[in-house]
């Protein structure tokens, strides 16, 4: 009984916090020692350095064709009343004057897919990546196949 009143009357001896201190700056060091390591290549996953300038692909040889404007009537079921499109062709460079000379044609195929598209799938905020696939494929069957690239879509409005 004694040493139970011994024991009540003598405060608990505290932690030491010295081994949280410790595990807290060896933490530190190592997480700075591994952004070291992988920042300057020392390990994999890090930048790689810049390639010399003879390793540098020149840019493609590509022509870009500006596609006139076109203005859609969405209809009164859509939330907006008008469709505004801009775009431009990337074209190989000895295809330029071609696909120019078909504009009237690649105009023709664009206004007429862009009327058939529900209006209210306007709305939809993915709807431009496949808009931009249906129409390229569009293009590509009237000007034929290897004359146009990309499409590049410069204006999507809707008001």
């Amino acid at each position: 009984m004694a040493e139970a009143e011994q024991s009540a009357g003598q405060e608990p001896r505290k932690r030491s916090r010295m081994p949280l201190i410790v595990g807290l700056v060896l933490a530190c060091l190592a997480g700075g020692g591994g952004f070291h390591a992988a920042r300057t290549g020392l390990i994999a996953g890090g930048e790689e350095p810049a390639p010399a300038a003879a390793e540098i692909a020149p840019l493609p040889e590509v022509g870009f064709v500006p596609i006139t404007p076109l203005v859609i009537s969405l209809g009164p079921e859509s939330n907006s009343r008008h469709l505004r499109f801009t775009g431009e062709l990337e074209v190989p460079l000895n295809f330029v004057e071609d696909v120019t000379r078909m504009m009237p044609r690649v105009l023709d195929v664009l206004n007429s897919y862009l009327r058939a598209v529900d209006a209210r799938q306007f709305e939809d905020p993915g709807v431009l990546l496949r808009l931009r696939a249906q129409m390229l494929r569009r293009v590509q069957l009237v000007v034929g196949d290897g004359r146009v690239r990309d499409i590049l879509v410069t204006e999507f409005v809707l008001n």
